[in-house]
């Protein structure tokens, strides 16, 4: 920027750079000092803590930007959080939360005084205190650091509906060269100037990683212009070390780009037609890595170094010399100018920080529980489909969905989006389109489908884009759903991780962060009909990744049909701080149960299906009670697919072997078969006795992984009779029965499973297991010949 114009008078400036020094000075206490905060006394190794841990290098940075925000939050009356991308850089959002008030707040034991200094240093990266990134425990954040490439899209979906809201996101250096972050920057083509806030770019340029110098800090000027002016914005580029000039630069362009996207903003707003994609602002900022710290340790420059990365003076006790040198830096802040004798920021600091919820750290949107509304949803039972006898009728489960989610749109037309990779009506969630359209601002040509400004369909082939912007969009206090294909669900594995870890964090560690809405996916065309796509598409995994997590955030169902599908989906849109995976198939599949029976047996999660059962024929008790009455088989389901199989196997068995006592158990709840101990939804002992039998064979056709089964009921009492059918990684190009067939989850295994682990069957086992291997032979040269599934099992009906 010239620095013929001074955007800062002396008083203001001396303002900026005082909140700045406090907040290096508070960032590196954290960093190093177990006591004596204030310096009251010479430093000496007993008030410095003995492991060091904490990034320095990009702090001091975050904590000139967060001066300058506050300049003009204040002045404007501006709405507006802040976004940390660059890892660790927890000491600088802590500290300047604390020299706001905010922190104290939050954490009354962290006061604004000497002991709560104290404790602010003490606590950071210490046992029993806080992480060193931008944690949930962090007042103002809606972003995890621990990992980068997210925050972007973490702003950007923060700032969907929320039209006065400005998201200030940093971006480090080293986080530029994630792929995610890379495609994030395309977010802008989906920012509505009407109906949405703006996102504030800020790339931070310190020309390090943690050893390597960053790919953008090391390419020219003009290329780096022409980059960033490519991805559709217009750069600003603030760069040097002296302090002063810095600070005037900084303020002349964050000026420049609060005027510019409010005059984008305005200019959209009073149009009254389709708005043009603007060219939205954004900061490039380049600062020394480390600046202000030391310069150079051991004889070796550290400032502006990647040695200023991590903690530029260590080994404390054997190097007494750098005791000094870290007086000497923290001194150098002149803290007696910025703290009064008690320990308190002096009245210059506190004149530059906003008041009440403007100030960054105490933001609602940073804390989305306190902004969110409840959906209106329309009652689910309407979109019933209609089931006078089970497995009599097809329908497309995913389709039926699709209408009562178009209707949830109707009802909430500003707090709720669907979100998915391209994928929405391949997944047929076409009925969407009936009242709204894709969101998108790039340009649009004659021919295109359902493209405009203001949709409420958010689709991006980047799965990370997706999650991203859901998740921005759920922690400021919205409502969202994202369906993608079940093996590329896969991709965002990692964000999945980092969201569960803040869900279980804030849910049950940080009683001021209010519940928000649940994270909600609907995984379809999934695993056993990807026969036409092949290998490459088939895989159940993400489940078992899932319940990896803690047992309070995750759920997992598996729906068998439209109306059970329908059901989960109204319970999911409901729930509070979890994270739903829903797995249903999009194809035409039988249907099982009424509306009626389907709210029943989603209330529990798991239940026999005495119209598929006979064991209840063959007793004097209720089933499960009279021993008379136990089943000879437990034959139990989880999935769409493996319900199919289980039901085609059971009337298989009534026909060859009709004294067989068989139970049909349908599991739409995965996470019930946990013990209560370990999960909510898990079933006592006694009912899943009750239920599996302590002691008869059981077999249960799974829709993933094996063992992901004999995982979660490891702790059963009939444990060792349990034998799952599920994908074991065999797959191709193929027909859909085949793929079953494949797996070993078929129809003509299950009764060949069957007639190995019943006694009673033992002497008609091999001529029935004969026959079952005769249909798969003529299922083998069918498909061989014909390129399709055999009428018998394509048209196969419920016979009872």
């Amino acid at each position: 920027m010239s620095n013929n114009a001074l955007p800062l008078s002396a008083v203001e400036l001396g303002r900026i750079d005082a909140w700045w020094r406090a907040a290096n000075y508070l960032s590196v206490g954290q960093i190093y000092l177990l006591d004596n905060p204030l310096l009251k006394a010479p430093l000496c190794l007993e008030h410095i803590k003995p492991r060091l841990l904490g990034h320095w290098g990009t702090t001091p940075g975050l904590n000139f930007i967060y001066a300058h925000m506050n300049r003009v939050i204040r002045r404007d009356d501006l709405d507006m959080i802040y976004l940390a991308g660059p890892g660790h850089g927890g000491p600088a959002l802590v500290a300047s939360t604390w020299l706001e008030g905010s922190y104290s707040e939050f954490y009354p034991n962290v006061s604004r005084d000497e002991e709560g200094m104290r404790r602010l240093f003490r606590q950071f990266s210490f046992p029993g205190g806080i992480p060193s990134h931008v944690a949930p425990e962090t007042p103002g954040s809606i972003h995890e650091g621990g990992e980068l490439g997210y925050a972007l899209v973490h702003a950007y979906g923060a700032v969907f509906d929320n039209p006065e809201l400005i998201a200030c996101c940093v971006v480090g250096d080293g986080e530029a060269e994630t792929g995610p972050l890379a495609a994030a920057w395309h977010s802008n083509k989906f920012l509505n100037p009407v109906t949405d806030g703006a996102v504030l770019p800020i790339l931070h340029l310190n020309g390090y990683k943690i050893a390597n110098p960053a790919v953008l800090a090391r390419i020219s000027h003009e290329e780096l212009e022409q980059l960033f002016r490519g991805y559709g914005y217009t750069p600003y580029f603030v760069a040097g070390d002296d302090p002063a000039q810095m600070h005037q630069d900084m303020a002349a362009a964050v000026d420049a780009v609060v005027a510019e996207i409010r005059t984008i903003q305005r200019t959209a707003r009073a149009g009254g037609s389709d708005p043009l994609r603007p060219r939205w602002p954004m900061i490039i900022l380049r600062s020394p890595k480390g600046w202000t710290g030391p310069r150079s340790v051991d004889g070796k420059q550290t400032e502006g170094s990647w040695r200023s990365h991590q903690v530029p003076l260590s080994d404390m006790a054997s190097k007494p010399e750098h005791v000094r040198l870290l007086q000497d830096w923290m001194e150098s802040y002149r803290p007696g100018e910025l703290f009064d004798a008690a320990g308190a920021p002096v009245a210059e600091i506190a004149a530059l920080a906003p008041v009440g919820e403007r100030r960054m750290g105490a933001n609602p949107h940073a804390n989305g529980g306190l902004r969110l509304r409840e959906l209106r949803l329309p009652d689910y039972r309407d979109y019933a489909v209609a089931v006078a006898r089970p497995g009599q009728d097809d329908a497309e489960a995913t389709r039926v969905l699709g209408s009562f989610l178009r209707d949830v749109i109707v009802h909430n037309p500003d707090n709720f989006r669907v979100f998915g990779p391209d994928e929405t009506a391949s997944n047929r969630l076409g009925a969407l389109f009936e009242v709204t359209d894709r969101a998108w601002m790039a340009e649009r040509l004659e021919g295109d489908d359902h493209l405009a400004p203001d949709g409420r369909v958010m689709e991006v082939l980047s799965e990370h884009l997706c999650q991203g912007w859901l998740e921005g969009y759920l922690l400021t206090g919205r409502h969202g759903f994202f369906s993608c294909y079940e093996a590329f669900i896969h991709i965002i594995d990692s964000m999945f991780n980092q969201h569960a870890k803040w869900l279980k964090v804030t849910s049950r560690e940080i009683p001021w962060r209010r519940p928000i809405a649940s994270l909600n996916y609907l995984l379809t065309s999934h695993v056993w009909r990807q026969d036409h796509n092949g290998f490459s598409h088939q895989d159940p995994g993400f489940i078992d990744h899932v319940v990896n997590k803690k047992a309070d955030i995750i759920r997992v169902y598996l729906p068998p049909d439209a109306n059970t599908l329908l059901a989960v989906a109204d319970h999911c849109l409901r729930s509070r701080n979890d994270i739903n995976v829903i797995v249903a198939g999009k194809q035409p599949a039988p249907q099982w149960l009424s509306m009626d029976a389907a709210v029943k047996h989603c209330s529990t999660g798991i239940g026999i299906w005495e119209w598929a059962s006979n064991d209840w024929q063959n007793g004097g008790g209720e089933a499960g009670v009279d021993q008379a009455s136990e089943p000879d088989i437990v034959m139990a389901c989880c999935g769409d697919v493996p319900t199919l199989e289980t039901l085609a196997a059971v009337a298989l068995l009534r026909e060859l072997a009709p004294d067989l006592r068989v139970r049909v158990i349908n599991v739409v709840d995965l996470m019930t078969l946990q013990p209560r101990e370990e999960h909510p939804h898990g079933l006592t002992d006694k009912d899943f006795d009750a239920l599996f039998t302590r002691d008869r064979p059981i077999l249960f056709a799974y829709h993933g992984y094996p063992w992901l089964i004999h995982r979660l009921a490891y702790r059963r009492s009939n444990h060792a009779n349990l034998h799952v059918r599920g994908y074991k990684e065999e797959g191709t190009t193929t027909t859909p029965f085949d793929m079953v067939v494949l797996n070993d989850l078929d129809r003509f295994h299950l009764v060949s499973d069957v007639m190995d682990r019943v006694p009673k069957m033992r002497a008609r086992a091999p001529h029935i297991k004969q026959a079952m291997r005769d249909r798969l032979v003529e299922h083998k040269e069918y498909i061989e010949r014909h390129g399709e599934d055999m009428p018998a099992i394509r048209d196969w009906k419920w016979p009872w």
